[in-house]
């Protein structure tokens, strides 16, 4: 499957990965007015025009292959799930790859007030990780790394419940990152199978030093 024509991913427990839509800009928005969203994302959404350069980006990263956001759904009998109709999207979830030759990439994620809670975060990270690797595996994507702020502690729960072991931290870089940083690593199953016993031990500990910068 061409990665770029991907239209929705199956996800655990019914939920559904699929491409941002431009009728989502409404639940975007609301997304957006909640505290939490606005403690913790560097990138911050505003306003209908906001909304939209940011649906935009989305579809740019799509067409480049650089950035692969998905609007993370349910599929549930009726015509309505848990914070609103059918398909609105309860958080999004995304694969950068900036650089498509690098052996590493980056994962990132949030959910909704609405969709805290009930797994949403966990089961949409467990599915956009399978995809990853199935999608890029062959062009040499080896590792997946997440990132948060140290006290961000329900991210850190999901990570390590989805396989996702601290692997260093990172010093704070204010004013956007005022606290340290913990980098999260998953690696690819060929990948850890191929590691030797001693080096998989260390992978998942915790002294893999300070990086420089994020």
């Amino acid at each position: 499957m061409d990665h770029r024509d991907a239209s929705a991913v199956p996800g655990p427990g019914g939920l559904r990965l699929r491409r941002w839509r431009e009728e989502d800009l409404s639940a975007l928005l609301e997304a957006y007015e909640d505290p939490a969203m606005r403690r913790w994302l560097a990138t911050q959404v505003s306003g209908p025009d906001g909304a939209a350069d940011w649906l935009e980006a989305q579809r740019r990263g799509w067409a480049t292959g650089t950035r692969f956001a998905f609007a993370v759904t349910e599929t549930v009998d009726g015509d309505r799930q848990d914070g609103g109709p059918v398909g609105t999207p309860l958080g999004n979830i995304v694969l950068k790859r900036p650089d498509p030759r690098s052996e590493c990439s980056e994962v990132g994620y949030w959910t909704t007030a609405a969709a805290r809670g009930r797994g949403v975060a966990s089961r949409a990270l467990t599915a956009l990780t399978d995809w990853a690797f199935a999608e890029f595996t062959e062009q040499g994507l080896v590792r997946l790394e997440l990132m948060h702020q140290v006290d961000n502690v329900a991210s850190c729960r999901v990570a390590e419940k989805c396989g996702y072991a601290l692997a260093r931290v990172i010093p704070a870089l204010p004013p956007g990152y005022p606290l340290d940083g913990h980098v999260h690593v998953r690696e690819a199953p060929s990948a850890a199978l191929s590691r030797p016993a001693g080096r998989r031990a260390e992978a998942a500990g915790t002294g893999g030093g300070r990086a420089s910068g994020r």
